[in-house]
Parts: C-alpha cells; structure tokens; sequence
C-alpha cells in the first residue's frame, strides 16, 4: 500500500513538473507589439539612422503619390542650388508654358504668366501650399523644360535605389503612368531631408510670399494638419515635422511626415487613405493613421545593443599552415531598432562563411564572412566577419602544395604522358633495333677474325 501511494505522488508531481516546463518557455519568448494595422493601401514607418522599418505594410506596392511628387521636385531644385545652377534669391519670371495642361482646380499658389518670384519662394508655395504651377516654373528653371525635368526625375529616383517609381510630371497630377511606392517615398524624402532648406520649409505652418510685380503680399496656410489647426482641428501632433501631403480621387490621401521624440526620429509615409465619416465627423485618415503609427513606434521600440565587434563569433579552418584555424569577430559594433520585449539574446545568428576553409597566408582584419541577426523572419543586423589575429603560411606546405597542384593539371598531364609514350617509343626502339645491330656485329667480326692467319706483310 505505501509503495503504491509513494509512486501515485511521485507520478503526480512529475506530471506538474512537465505542466509547467511549456509555461517557463514561454516566459522566454519575447513579447512583441501587435500589428497596428493602419488603415491605408500602404504604410510605412522608418529609422532613417539604421534604415530600419518598425512598421511596413505594402511598402513596395506600385500606387499613385499625387502631390507626395513635390518631394523629388523639391530635392532636384535644392540641389540645382548646391551645384551653384541657381541661387534661393534668383528670381525666376514664370512663362506661359509653365502653366500648359494644368488643370484649373488643381491646387495653387495663384501665380500669374509673367510674375516674377524667387527661387525659394516658389518652393514655398510647392511645399507649403502644394502649388502645381511653382512646381513647372521650377523645372522650366532647372532643366529649360518640363519634359527635361521630368527625364532627371526619374534618372535621380534610379540613383536614388528606387524601384518601383516612375514620374510623368513633377507636380503628381493624375497620369496611369506615374507612380511609386511607399519604400521609395521613403528614399527620396530622406535625402531631400540632408537640405535644410527642404526641411525648414516643409516644417512651416505658413508662410508669407512677398509682393511681386503683379500680386500683392500672400499669407498661406499649411495643407499638413499635423502642423496647423488653421484648415481643420483635430489632427495637430506636437511631435511632427513636415512634409508633404497630397490627394487625388485615384491616389486617396497621402501623406510623407516625419517626427522625433527623445533621441528617436522617424520618417512616415502613408498611400491611399480614405476620408471616412466617424461619429458624425470626417476624419482624413492620412493624418490620423500616421499620428497613430507614431504612437506605435516610439511606444513600442527602442535602439538596442545587440553585438560588439570584440565578440569572437566563429572559427575557421586553416591550411598550409602549422595553425589549423583562425577565430572570426565582428566589423563594427551593432546597435539596431528593435521591439522593446526583443533581446539581443532571442536573436539567431546566421553565419555564412566565403569558404569552409581557408589557405595561408591570412591578414588581420582580412573579411572571411558575414554574420546576421534575425527574429522570426526580420533582420536586424548584418555585419562582415573579420579574422582576428594574422596566420602566416608554412614555406614547406606551400611548396608541397604548389607540387600537388602543378602535377595536377590537365596541361602537365598530357606533358607527361606524351613524355611517357616518346620514352616508351624509344625504349621499344632500342630493344628491337639494338639487339639486331648487336647481332649482326658479332656475326661480321667472326668471320673476319677466323680469316685472319697471322701478319701481313
């Protein structure tokens, strides 16, 4: 009976045990966000320190920008002025063709064939207040035509790594043809944004375009809500800066921004967002999603220390050396965006070698392969693997070697056998031709020898 009971609480506490081994590892297991899903036909929320994108969604989809167009314009016309083509205080006068297939409820700044304005005044008026005719004028200027500039946007948006983008105009008026994506966007904002110029003025909630030969003083207002109350209330977000927003009936609401908080900053891109009816009140969705794919990234992710280049990472096999390997560390220090609940620890390593082995010599510092960190399909980091130390190669193994692959060659090969059939030929040769001169030698000097009967005289 007491063998009994001690083995049915034996078996019951092992049965607890094995219960709760599933929970300890799932206490393991980091905790990441839930998906925000924003409500767009795509979205995207990037790092632009590490490139790294705490939220995605149809990020490299082919869609239309609309006025998100302005952006690359903008960043074509600032760096006309870095090359020294045009300066913010020339003024340039707008021509007639400047105002060629724009249509006439189109957003503008009211400018005028003729009117004389500067160049960074009219990129106010693109930026700030979304004008379609600043945008022509500007080209005109850069590239003596439209149709030229167009060309450049495009060849800059290719160097600019971007590849699912193609532009018709520099205004992004509705055309079939004219397109990008989310990732893209991103691209382009974030070298526009290495201009201050760009910045600053995508950052005004209004601004004030001086009197011209033909208009008097204009005050305009931001058409981004997160910057002004001044249109509609209800969207402003202390913590955004810029940039550009842009609507069409086939592109939905659109919206590139930008925001910082503490020492994080993110770039922001939604396409094709709806204007819905919410409680009795319109909500553009392009404002309120990006302010809640804000809240998502700075709650939800921080910077995170997940290698150091000190830490040997793997070993290497050696030859033609007495060190049969050599360890491998890291090229640089990683620090990545990550989900506040990830660790450094639930990350997998994947090593990729360039060659299982390697021969001697071998430097310090010499690159034998890549290390990258991932979690459930994200990567995180990845980084070139460096040797650690130098191994100098065995004179006598090298040489040994060098043996080995000379006489392995196809080239010696037929040397040698070619070789081998001439020293077999005259082998043959001299045994079947030697023996009959031998022969017949002996054969003669016989007969001359038994003539032979003493001296002659």
């Amino acid at each position: 009976m007491k063998t009994t009971r001690f083995f049915s609480v034996f078996l019951a506490v092992v049965l607890l045990l094995s219960l709760c081994v599933p929970f300890a590892h799932a206490d393991d297991a980091p905790s990441l966000p839930e998906d925000p899903k924003i409500l767009a036909k795509a979205a995207l929320l990037v790092d632009p320190e590490t490139d790294a994108a705490a939220y995605a969604l149809n990020e490299h989809e082919e869609l239309y920008p609309a006025s998100l167009t302005k952006i690359m314009t903008a960043l074509l016309v600032l760096e006309a002025v870095e090359e020294g083509k045009l300066t913010l205080d020339q003024e340039i006068t707008a021509s007639s063709t400047a105002f060629e297939g724009l249509s006439s409820d189109g957003s503008n700044a009211g400018i005028k064939a003729g009117e004389i304005m500067s160049v960074e005044n009219l990129l106010k008026c693109m930026l700030v207040v979304s004008a379609n005719e600043a945008c022509n004028i500007l080209a005109e200027a850069v590239s003596g035509s439209v149709d030229a500039f167009v060309d450049r946007m495009n060849g800059r948006a290719t160097e600019l790594g971007c590849k699912n983008t193609h532009f018709m105009n520099p205004n992004g008026l509705h055309d079939p043809s004219h397109y990008t994506s989310a990732w893209d966007l991103y691209l382009i904002t974030k070298e526009a944004m290495t201009h201050d110029t760009f910045s600053t003025i995508s950052d005004s909630a209004n601004v004030v375009i001086p009197a011209t030969n033909i208009s008097p003083e204009r005050n305009y207002w931001t058409t981004n809500h997160l910057l002004s109350t001044w249109r509609v209330i209800g969207y402003l977000d202390k913590r955004a800066q810029g940039i550009k927003t842009g609507s069409t009936d086939a592109a939905g609401h659109c919206l590139v921004s930008s925001a910082t908080q503490g020492s994080m900053t993110y770039i922001s891109v939604i396409l094709g967002a709806e204007r819905v009816e919410e409680n009795g009140v319109g909500n553009i969705r392009s404002f309120s999603e990006t302010s809640r794919m804000f809240d998502y990234g700075f709650e939800n992710f921080t910077y995170k220390a997940i290698l150091q280049k000190s830490e040997p990472i793997k070993d290497v096999a050696v030859t033609l050396s007495k060190t049969d390997h050599v360890a491998l560390r890291p090229a640089k220090d990683i620090e990545a965006l990550m989900p506040k609940g990830l660790d450094a620890e639930h990350l997998e390593r994947t090593v990729t070698l360039d060659a299982e082995t390697v021969e001697a010599p071998v430097a310090e510092g010499q690159k034998l392969g890549t290390l990258t960190l991932s979690y459930d399909g994200t990567v995180y980091g990845t980084v070139d693997l460096l040797a650690i130390n130098a191994v100098e190669a065995s004179k006598l193994l090298v040489f040994w070697r060098d043996v080995q692959e000379f006489f392995s060659r196809t080239s010696t090969k037929v040397v040698l056998i070619v070789l081998a059939v001439l020293l077999a030929a005259i082998l043959l040769w001299k045994l079947i031709f030697g023996r009959r001169r031998y022969r017949y030698g002996r054969s003669v000097s016989r007969r001359r020898g038994g003539g032979y009967r003493g001296r002659r005289r």
